[in-house]
């Protein structure tokens, strides 16, 4: 029995785990994500939707809704109540924002506490536009030569959106 105990040899030598490589794309994995992280900012606009209610809705004295509907053709800036107030065609270069931002100015002035208004897009109206006409609608910038200087004022910072009504009888 002790000569089987001798002749044995116990393999005591444990293998060691490798981790370099692991280690080195760590080393480069982790700082590249954290700087593209910070690149990486969402701009999100805040939208008040309509919600679903139960209670019955009182008729309410005519009040001004304003209304901005975007067609293939050109805008339309409305109100619920009264109707169109302005069309304005497309031009050579497209929509007619800066005639838009002249009128809404208008209204503004007109209507200084309103803040909401609804804008309303044809079924293939692009994204771009949408972005574009909600800028024009929310923010006007009013450029002043004498100084070389731009201001900004709020116009209907409240925005919701919805589809165009459609022309004509339809399909």
């Amino acid at each position: 029995m002790i000569r089987s105990r001798r002749g044995r040899r116990h393999n005591e030598d444990t293998a060691e785990l490798n981790i370099t490589a692991f280690m080195n794309l760590m080393v480069i994995l982790v700082p590249f994500l954290l700087i593209t992280a910070v690149f990486s900012r969402l701009a999100i606009l805040e939208l008040n939707l309509p919600g679903s209610s139960t209670e019955p809705v009182e008729p309410q004295d005519q009040v001004f809704q304003l209304e901005v509907i975007v067609r293939s053709d050109g805008i339309e800036i409305g109100d619920r109540n009264q109707g169109l107030l302005g069309k304005y065609p497309n031009t050579d270069d497209g929509y007619n924002y800066d005639a838009v931002a002249t009128k809404l100015l208008e209204l503004k002035k007109r209507y200084p506490k309103k803040t909401d208004a609804s804008i309303l897009l044809e079924q293939e109206i692009a994204y771009d536009v949408l972005v574009q006409i909600m800028d024009t609608v929310r923010v006007a910038e009013i450029i002043d030569e004498d100084i070389e200087s731009v201001a900004r004022e709020d116009l209907f910072p409240d925005i919701s959106i919805g589809d165009a009504p459609v022309v004509g009888g339809g399909a």
